[in-house]
């Protein structure tokens, strides 16, 4: 069993920047791709980005820059930032793990970020 922990969420202004935290409560990312996804209210959950066990990173957005996924293995932490934050970007953001060479999947219980002025 994995535990993932989102933190980071809040309320941030247009424009704005944010960096979301996902700690598990073991060291995985040797094993597993990590990856985040959000869900806007009355939509369905979407991918936003993903970070392989080898750090390659994919994203649903061409990149812009706005989204960036990175690890901290030291501290068994996986990131996503944010930059020029839209309204559009109100969600509740989820933490996944996901096996690779099993059938595993972990999500965290979410953190809500919301944009508005």
């Amino acid at each position: 069993q994995v535990q993932l922990v989102e933190s980071g969420g809040g309320l941030v202004q247009p424009g704005g920047s944010l960096t979301l935290s996902c700690t598990a409560s073991r060291n995985i990312f040797s094993s597993y791709t990590m990856g985040w996804y959000r869900q806007a209210p009355g939509k369905q959950r979407e991918w936003v980005a993903t970070l392989s066990r080898d750090e390659l990173e994919n994203y649903k957005e061409v990149p812009t820059g706005r989204f960036t996924i990175s690890r901290d293995i030291f501290k068994r932490t996986v990131y996503l930032q944010i930059h020029n934050l839209n309204a559009e970007d109100t969600a509740v953001y989820y933490c996944n793990a996901q096996g690779v060479r099993t059938d595993d999947v972990y999500w965290g219980q979410g953190t809500q970020v919301i944009v508005s002025s």
